[in-house]
């Protein structure tokens, strides 16, 4: 701060400035309809503004005529007009352009027109924002063609391309003035929890499939850019008001409201500044599912039951393991009896989901900027700062509520045309965040212990059993029994015992999700073009650190933080060849090396050329190679999430978590101590697959085990290849792709089974370890030897029809290729549709002010498998509409707009709330 704060106040020395010339006009489409929001520019310098709703500006410049204006707006091709005289007015008429001809910086990092990028990109911008059906700017990128939003809650939503989604997606990266959205405990982008405020936005770019090339590790299977409105170009007061309901046959009909504002102000052409604040309220899409998992199809009869939504359920045992209990031995008349204990499976009884969360959906956030331009020019010094809090619900591995939740980033930043120096700190901390399944487990232990349970629960079915009860009466008994006196949702017992597990770590006891991790990230580009003439030339590279810190509670950081770093550098060379009047060739070549503490370097080419012919037609052809590191999950997790244990694979983790185990009275009388304690090394070193020993334990054949012991984790590498094909036909434009990607050294979670004691393969005490019960899953993370190949299409068209009618659609073919009978314990996470069709139709101008747009969704059915569960997400059909009014007197426009109108609930992911209806009006004022 001594350093910064002298440099600050020489900046606001130079604040003032003369004005010698001034101009004026107004700026419309060709047919005469004002627009706000266009940029006005002076020639060769960073002075200028934007128009007002009424598509008027004024402008005063220190310098004297003549000069050039240009106008400038998305969607439409620019004007210029030269200044001759002071006070000249000036009367811009813009021509609207299509799509093809918007700008991007994504694909090159560098400015140009979608039509000439070497890659596949979509562009969400302001007119694209202003007329979306979906309730906000992010919930409309699903209407973009080959995006996946898997919806894990009404604030959380995560956004996916080419294949690969889970909720922890850590395949995607998300950037938002670029810096990285992604939560420092959990590695992965949580969605617009606290990203943007709509009123800010000023467009959002995607990039499907691999970009590793400019963008690193985490650029892996795509990248979403969101950029803001800068205080230069975009100064004034913007608001946004929306209210309605949400509507949903689990939860009713809910209110639903959502605030924002964005001030912002150019107090001279060296400083701006802008502040905006978001509020968001609503309730979440309430999940009941009561399907149970572990027997597809089954009911809650079922003695093994565990139902998708309900928790606690999840704690299970075979009664034989229970048979020397004392609350088993207590029932029985004759200890001779005990022989008559089935060999059955039978689960704890749980608690919905809806008995352990209020469903709250709220996110809070704010951002606020400070700009710099010392010489009035295009270099900037800016400080952007955020914060964000909110409560969603989250699902990974277990079902998470994750409540009042808090997020910061703070970023310096310098840049001009050629270049940015940019660095930024990503912190975050859990707040009152708890695990649900845990919460359900933990209530039920608080109530009464595990052995005491299933003893009472065993000795009540022997007794009716006795008594002449059939076998599923003599188990109605025994639960009956059991669950005698057991804590009811609202009873004291119930809400005392859920506070204390809510505001407990320890899992054994409790469920409250901790953390306060961080990270730190640096990133700089030059780009030589301005130096060299023969070619574009880019140079860069960036720079991160985590520092993990959830107190033993995710991570095996038990003993302190842990901390690790990462690096990479790149370059790309951009060179066009006009090779005749009507042919002009762009060839992109990149390469990047990036570097983990932990495993070997990484070189990720990338070669593009894109042939555009007669301007109206561009045909495009890429090959790229990119890679993943393994994620901080990967690595350094120690997680007991009920069904297996999480153990991350990094080499000095194995060791640091540890688990003290009571060994079985059958497990003693072999010569084995009565406690064994075991590190999660056994799971790497010592372990069977979980598909054999579920088959010894349906066959009792020791022959059918199949040793596992799964390598470490290392990076994963892509190879990928893609044509496409961007055209004009009079109003028609067509843009299509083709990819394959193949993956090598696939990272993903193997399922295993370690024995307490004995040696896997070894025929014998192993063997009898499983029989006892003795044992231990563990979820690995490793890289799979099967071969993985996925492929895809896209095809988007739009025109223009009956005049001026807006018409749009697209189809997105998704495929996965993967032997799955050979590697049947390889999860790939694909959960993808393997057919998607899009569709708009509105008009922005059916009548002076009044526009509309309908847009429809549909999605395939498809398979999806994740930690949580798997399972058939069904085939949806989705239609979102809305009606739009501008009132230029008011500086505003209002919407209505329903989203889901048909009233069709449908989810995207297995273990999620059905998805209702929300309805809505907004009323937003002066957002340029």
């Amino acid at each position: 701060m001594k350093t910064i704060l002298p440099f600050l106040m020489l900046l606001f020395c130079g604040l003032s400035y003369s004005q010698t010339t001034t101009i004026s006009g107004t700026v419309v489409d060709d047919s005469g309809q004002p627009l706000p929001g266009a940029n006005i520019i002076v020639t060769g310098t960073s002075t200028g503004v934007v128009t007002d709703f009424d598509g008027g500006f004024n402008l005063s410049v220190s310098q004297d005529p003549p000069f050039s204006v240009q106008a400038s707006m998305v969607g439409f091709e620019s004007a210029t007009i030269e200044v001759t005289t002071n006070n000249q007015v000036l009367n811009f008429v813009l021509t609207e352009g299509t799509s093809l001809d918007e700008v991007v910086i994504s694909a090159s990092r560098t400015p140009e027109r979608i039509f000439e990028s070497p890659v596949t990109v979509e562009r969400f911008g302001l007119k694209e924002i202003k007329n979306t059906a979906s309730a906000d700017f992010y919930d409309g990128l699903e209407n973009l063609k080959g995006v996946d939003v898997n919806t894990n809650s009404l604030t959380f939503k995560s956004v996916n391309t080419r294949g690969f989604a889970t909720f922890a997606n850590n395949r995607f990266m998300q950037l938002v003035d670029g810096m990285d959205n992604s939560t420092p405990a959990l590695n992965f982008p949580i969605g617009n929890l606290v990203g943007m405020t709509e009123t800010d936005v000023l467009s959002v770019e995607l990039l499907p499939g691999a970009s590793s090339a400019l963008y690193g590790a985490n650029a892996f299977n795509g990248i979403l850019f969101m950029r803001s409105k800068n205080p230069f170009d975009h100064a004034g007061i913007s608001v946004s008001l929306k209210g309605g309901i949400t509507s949903q046959e689990a939860a009713g009909d809910n209110e639903y409201k959502d605030f924002s504002v964005r001030v912002a102000h150019k107090f001279s052409d060296k400083f701006a500044a802008k502040v905006n604040f978001g509020y968001l309220k609503g309730t979440d899409w309430a999940a009941n599912s009561v399907v149970d998992k572990t027997n597809t199809g089954g009911s809650r009869t079922n003695i093994d039951y565990d139902g998708v939504n309900v928790y606690g359920d999840e704690v299970s045992t075979n009664l034989k393991a229970v048979k020397e209990s004392p609350a088993f031995l207590a029932q029985l008349p004759n200890p001779a009896l005990a022989s008559l204990v089935p060999n059955v499976v039978v689960s704890r009884t749980g608690y919905n989901e809806g008995d352990l969360t209020d469903y709250n959906a709220e996110s809070v956030k704010a951002d606020w900027g400070l700009y710099f331009r010392p010489w009035e020019n295009d270099f900037e010094v800016s400080y952007v700062g955020k914060v964000g809090t909110g409560s969603t619900i989250y699902q990974g591995t277990n079902r998470y509520n994750i409540d009042n939740f808090f997020q910061q980033q703070h970023k310096l930043e310098i840049r001009n045309d050629n270049f940015f120096l940019r660095g930024y700190v990503v912190a975050d901390k859990a707040g009152d965040s708890y695990d649900m399944v845990f919460t359900g487990v933990n209530i039920n232990r608080a109530w009464k212990d595990d052995n005491t349970w299933f003893g009472e629960y065993t000795g009540a079915y022997i007794s009716a059993t006795l008594g002449g009860a059939t076998d599923e009466q003599a188990h109605a008994a025994g639960r009956a029994t059991a669950d005698t006196g057991r804590y009811l949702p609202g009873s004291p017992g119930f809400i005392s015992a859920f506070n204390r597990s809510i505001n407990d770590p320890d899992l054994t006891t409790g469920s409250k999700f901790q953390d306060a991790s961080k990270y730190y990230h640096s990133d700089a580009n030059y780009n030589f073009s301005h130096l060299i003439d023969f070619a574009d030339i880019q140079v860069g590279g960036s720079y991160r650190k985590y520092s993990l810190n959830s107190s033993g509670t995710i991570y095996t950081d038990l003993n302190g933080a842990i901390d690790y770093s990462e690096f990479g550098i790149y370059t790309q060379i951009q060179k066009s060849l006009e090779l005749s009047e009507s042919l002009e060739l762009k060839l992109t070549g990149s390469v990047r090396y990036d570097k983990s503490e932990f495993f070997d370097g990484f070189v990720s080419p990338r070669i593009s050329a894109g042939l555009t012919v007669n301007r109206n037609h561009n045909i495009r052809a890429s090959v790229q190679t990119g890679f993943r590191n393994p994620t901080t999950q990967d690595l350094f997790i120690g997680l007991d999430a009920g069904r297996a244990v999480l153990v991350g694979a990094a080499p000095d983790n194995l060791d640091r978590w540890s688990r003290t185990h009571d060994i079985s009275p059958a497990g003693q009388s072999l010569g084995q101590p009565a406690t064994i304690t075991q590190t999660g090394a056994a799971a790497y070193n010592n372990s069977y697959t979980a598909s054999s020993a579920l088959a010894l334990a349906a066959t009792g054949n020791p022959a059918v085990l199949e040793v596992s012991n799964p390598d470490l984790v290392k990076p994963e590498q892509v190879t990928s290849g893609e044509v496409g094909y961007r055209g004009k036909f009079n109003k028609v434009i067509v843009d299509l792709s083709a990819y394959y990607n193949s993956y090598k050294d696939f990272i993903s979670q193997e399922v295993v089974v370690s024995p307490l004691y004995g040696t896997v393969g070894d025929g014998s005490l192993s063997v009898a370890a499983l029989a006892n019960g003795d044992s231990q899953n563990f979820s690995t993370y490793t890289n799979s030897e099967a071969n993985v190949n996925s492929y895809g299409a896209s095809i988007g068209i739009s025109t223009k029809v009956l005049g001026n009618f807006d018409l749009s659609g697209s189809y997105t073919y998704a495929k996965l290729d993967f032997d799955r009978v050979q590697f049947p314990d390889f999860t790939t996470n694909f959960n993808t549709p393997e057919h998607k069709f899009k569709a708009s139709f509105g008009n922005t101008k059916l009548f002076k002010n009044f526009g509309f747009n309908i847009a429809y969704r549909y999605s395939d059915d498809y398979f999806w498998e994740a930690t949580f569960g798997n399972g058939i997400v069904p085939e949806f059909h989705v239609v979102d509409a809305q009606i739009n009014l501008k009132v230029p007197s008011f500086k505003s426009t209002f919407k209505a707009g329903a989203t889901n109108l048909l009233g069709d609930e449908y989810f995207t992911a297995f273990g999620t709330g059905n998805i209702g209806s929300m309805y809505y009006v907004s009323w937003t004022i002066n957002n340029l």
